[in-house]
């Protein structure tokens, strides 16, 4: 019985953006770790601090969706973050079945910090590959989210907490 060997015509697509994604973030975890934290807690908190301008906070549905973080994971994050003083959770006084969460004044002011920092390396960047490229970078990426987009299958509030 002999065994075929696959016949790849492409690269391997997904290990590649996998590989991109770390070698950004060897230049972002430093910095994330010297303020003790996860890259999971800074995705929650640079979606807090992007919609730091809503009064109404954002839905636990809703950050996770935006930090790529599925419910269970979410609710461990969100618990350390609320003990470190980072965020603030409360239900939605419109539907209490729902969770709203906030970013305090302690975590808006990590956003900001790290944000210089990541800012930063991301002008390095486009001054390295030339701002049209990375343009073309991020529209490219753009596309294929949204060629790939699953139909109705994002996270739903049920499916946090």
């Amino acid at each position: 019985m002999s065994q075929t060997t696959p016949s790849f015509v492409h690269r391997n697509l997904p290990r590649l953006l996998l590989e991109a994604r770390e070698a950004v973030m060897q230049h972002t975890r430093p910095s994330l770790r010297e303020h003790g934290l996860s890259d999971q807690q800074w995705r929650v908190l640079r979606v807090l601090g992007e919609h730091a301008g809503d009064p109404a906070g954002v839905e636990t549905g809703r950050v996770a969706r935006e930090a790529l973080l599925l419910g269970p994971s979410l609710t461990g994050v969100l618990s350390r973050m609320e003990r470190d003083g980072l965020i603030r959770r409360e239900r939605c006084p419109q539907d209490a079945r729902r969770t709203v969460v906030r970013a305090t004044p302690e975590g808006l002011a990590l956003v900001a910090t790290l944000s210089q920092t990541i800012e930063a390396h991301y002008a390095w960047m486009e001054e390295q590959l030339g701002k049209a490229q990375l343009a073309k970078l991020y529209a490219l990426l753009d596309q294929v989210i949204a060629l790939e987009a699953p139909s109705g299958d994002d996270i739903s509030e049920d499916d946090i907490e």
